[in-house]
């Protein structure tokens, strides 16, 4: 009873809610969304110590490692956990319950964290990168098999209506850790390797027992898809996904141009770098991103239930506002030089970013059903590896002009994806 009242507090029941699981598993769904918020929340916790867009190229400065590994960081990260993810679909699909599969990716994520505090406890330079980035690479497999069973997870325990608040709520406690990490950077500084080992440790830690909470799931077994008459591979079976499902194609579309929340921010830190900008230098820019889960989780969790279609519109249509009104204060002579500018822009960004991944993570699950919602999730994170690299390197090329020109093609881009999300079904709860 204690679970039930707490979850009725923290999340809103929409009328009809519980219609969309599963009869047998009604009953449970408030133990279910608790333990999902916290396992989630826990995850997230590790994520803010093993973020390849702050803290690991901090860290890579402070073990003496070649920039040209640093550049490495992202396209590991990112690439590694959505490309995989299709070809794992034939092999998901055989397991009745999927939790264990998300177990089985967190305790990949621990030992690979552990790994590199291990690495940054004992190596220095080249090698030090290149264990880190091996580390990373486990890492990411690991995170594409979780990513990919806790959509599942969600879609057979927590009903429409529900599923966007357990988002947004594991986003806003993993603001607060943001925070706390952002602060402790600024107190320990980057010259010192030996707190960076204990955040890797302590991030490793999180991640084991986020596995324990997760297992305690009691997710509804379905029968195993059977194998496929026709043999097709996977790679064939997601061409045909995205060449005869129209509304799954154009979420695809959409999520592609909805990259300018993600790839803008730090082309912002390189700014505040280049320029002298940027109160407290990285820390600030750590606690910026835990503001924005903290502030914008809860908020953004109920609006995705709402409409996770508007919710992305919103966010693109955002994110562009703020990169041309950023680039046009900068314009302003002697504005480069302000201190507040940089992480206030960050803080906008990673605020509109935290909404369009509450909102996107939304509509895929309500999208669906059943093995059909495990090929959308599936296809659609290994298309945007693929198309994550794209942009990525079409965005950096033109960064060598400069990172306001690179700023503004992330702008066109976004307001784009105002335009293409109006043509998506509206899928979430009203």
């Amino acid at each position: 009873m204690r679970a039930t009242a707490l979850y009725e507090r923290l999340v809103r029941f929409p009328e009809g809610s519980g219609s969309t699981v599963p009869d047998r598993a009604v009953r449970d769904i408030p133990g279910n969304g608790l333990r999902q918020i916290i396992a989630q929340a826990l995850q997230s916790t590790g994520d803010q110590v093993v973020n390849a867009k702050t803290v690991l190229p901090w860290l890579f400065a402070a073990l003496g490692a070649p920039a040209a590994l640093i550049g490495l960081l992202v396209p590991v990260r990112e690439s590694g956990s959505m490309l995989p993810q299709a070809a794992m679909v034939p092999w998901v699909r055989r397991y009745p319950v999927r939790k264990w599969l998300w177990v089985a990716g967190s305790s990949g994520q621990a030992l690979a964290t552990a790994a590199m505090a291990v690495t940054a406890a004992t190596a220095t330079g080249t090698a030090a990168g290149l264990a880190v980035l091996v580390a990373l690479t486990v890492f990411s497999l690991s995170r594409a098999l979780s990513s990919l069973a806790s959509k599942d997870v969600l879609g057979r325990t927590i009903p429409k209506g529900q599923r966007g608040q357990i988002t947004g709520l594991a986003t806003v406690l993993s603001g607060v850790v943001a925070i706390t990490v952002g602060l402790g950077i600024r107190l320990l500084g980057g010259d010192d390797v030996g707190p960076l080992v204990v955040l890797l440790g302590a991030a490793a830690l999180a991640w084991v027992a986020a596995l324990v909470v997760y297992a305690g799931i009691r997710e509804p077994a379905e029968e195993p898809a059977p194998a496929r008459a026709d043999g097709a591979g996977w790679a064939s079976r997601s061409v045909a996904l995205l060449r005869d499902d129209a509304t799954f194609r154009r979420f695809v579309v959409v999520r592609t141009l909805l990259l300018v929340s993600a790839l803008s921010p730090p082309f912002v830190v390189a700014l505040a770098a280049e320029h002298g900008g940027g109160l407290g230098g990285l820390g600030a820019f750590v606690i910026a991103s835990g503001v924005a889960s903290l502030v914008g989780g809860r908020i953004f969790g109920r609006w995705a239930d709402r409409s996770s279609r508007g919710l992305m519109t919103f966010g693109a249509g955002t994110a562009s506002a703020v990169i041309l009104l950023f680039l046009a204060v900068l314009l302003v002579p002697g504005a480069r030089g302000w201190t507040l500018l940089y992480p206030a822009a960050y803080l906008l960004l990673a605020l509109t970013h935290t909404g369009v991944r509450v909102a996107r993570k939304t509509y895929v699950v309500d999208l669906a059903h059943g093995d059909r919602r495990t090929e959308y999730v599936a296809v659609a994170n290994t298309t945007m590896g693929v198309l994550l690299l794209a942009a990525g390197a079409l965005s950096s090329a033109l960064a060598l002009l400069g990172a306001e020109v690179a700023l503004v093609f992330l702008a066109v881009l976004g307001l784009a994806g105002v335009l293409a999300g109006r043509s998506l079904p509206e899928v979430s709860a009203r």
